[in-house]
């Protein structure tokens, strides 16, 4: 049985940078952004095979130029994979 992981983060990022950013962590593989301000906060929901993956996705968003912090909100293990998975995961 495979496992699905889905994760959200809260990103507060420079508020000039903000667009830059976005773009920066939909270029990461299971990532999503779907929601943003003019402030510089950022919803994030990242998505994967396995805690490790979507940790290592974390700690690169922690890492991109113009990220002031980067918040973990929710994480859900799911035993088998949703229909309507963000495309290029898994």
């Amino acid at each position: 049985m495979n496992e699905y992981h889905v994760t959200s983060l809260v990103v507060h990022a420079a508020a000039d940078q903000t667009e830059q950013v976005k773009v920066r962590i939909e270029a990461l593989p299971g990532t999503e952004v779907p929601a943003m301000n003019e402030i510089g906060k950022l919803v994030v929901v990242v998505e994967g095979e396995s805690r490790g993956a979507l940790l290592d996705i974390f700690e690169q968003i922690k890492a991109l130029p113009g990220v002031l912090a980067a918040t973990l909100v929710f994480h859900q293990v799911e035993n088998e994979s949703p229909e309507n998975k963000i495309e290029g995961v898994g």
